[in-house]
């Protein structure tokens, strides 16, 4: 084992969670890679040890716990829709209070909790820090819901029952291993296809996958104990994402700017049609919802105290393109 005593990453097999494990491999670390049975296994490298289960199940989380002194929990359920929340909720809610009772349990030394930039209330016009909180019943969706409240549990347990974590909250990732794919990789992967040539006046903040890696490792090395750190990246519109996605593809930028309301009829056919026939839509009423506020946000707090640092954007959607292109294991970009 080495030096450094061994880490265990929930979630190993997911777009963070995958960098995170591949990072802390290079590093020297022992990892010991939890993932469900189900799970595709691309981005867990062959030098960690795997350990299949399930966040929702204590007995398979106690086995995981044995032996780690350090653990990063980014197992999550990301449907930013779903028809039914209980399954996200219970994930991404009951999921974390049992990893972190255990890892209380196991007596274990530092943990990061991965939380995320959707428990930040942000505002047109603002750029937010840490300290503007949403309240759960003001989160949209099932998925920010969830989000908040198991922030919210994870900062009780600290305060309540010491427990020793640090909490981040990474903005929208992009770059390669985004196997599912996230909503930002979405717009990646449906660009490629040509599938969006229009657009809505919103922003988002982007971060490379690799950048918000290490800032977990940072986290973990020289978070304190109590605080949450956002790990971000560059602020800018969706039409200047698309507009980057087109610079590295060589394909026709976006041309045309919607109006968010007149496309809300779409959004309640596109669920109905996503109910019948059990799919995940790619406009649905929730993201039209999101839209409508540009989501911005300031990493100063971890570049100040961490040492976070990001790439540019470039960098993200050229990472992105290659990746969609050449390895996706799910879908093949034609």
């Amino acid at each position: 084992m080495s030096k450094k005593g061994l880490v265990l990453v929930t979630g190993a097999s997911g777009f963070i969670g995958g960098a995170v494990v591949r990072r802390l491999v290079s590093d020297g670390f022992a990892v010991r890679a939890f993932t469900r049975t189900s799970s595709l296994r691309n981005n867990i490298p062959g030098l960690c040890e795997v350990v299949e289960g399930d966040v929702t199940d204590e007995g398979s989380v106690r086995g995981a716990m044995q032996g780690v002194n350090r653990v990063f929990h980014l197992a999550a359920n990301y449907k930013i829709w779903a028809p039914d929340p209980q399954p996200v909720l219970r994930v991404n809610v009951r999921g974390t209070e049992i990893v972190m009772r255990e890892a209380l349990r196991a007596g274990v030394e530092r943990i990061v909790h991965t939380s995320s930039v959707a428990t930040l209330k942000a505002a047109n016009g603002a750029i937010c820090t840490e300290r503007d909180r949403v309240a759960p019943e003001k989160a949209i969706g099932p998925y920010k819901q969830s989000k908040v409240l198991s922030e919210r549990l994870v900062e009780r347990m600290i305060e309540e029952e010491r427990l020793p974590a640090i909490i981040v909250c990474p903005s929208a990732p992009l770059g390669p291993g985004d196997v599912k794919p996230t909503p930002t990789g979405r717009i990646v992967s449906e660009a490629l296809r040509g599938g969006m040539p229009a657009y809505v006046e919103t922003g988002l903040n982007i971060a490379h996958v690799d950048d918000v890696a290490a800032g977990h490792l940072a986290a973990m090395e020289r978070g304190e104990i109590g605080e949450r750190y956002i790990l971000g990246g560059e602020n800018l519109t969706l039409c200047g994402l698309l507009t980057e996605i087109s610079r590295v593809t060589g394909q026709r930028g976006p041309r045309f700017k919607l109006p968010a309301g007149p496309l809300m009829p779409l959004a309640y056919a596109n669920e109905w049609g996503a109910r019948l026939l059990g799919y995940e839509p790619f406009l649905h009423c929730d993201s039209l919802k999101m839209s409508q506020t540009r989501m911005f946000f300031d990493d100063a707090k971890a570049r100040r105290e961490l040492g976070y640092q990001t790439r540019p954007v470039r960098h993200a959607v050229q990472d992105a393109v290659d990746w969609f292109l050449n390895a996706a294991p799910t879908r093949k970009i034609a």
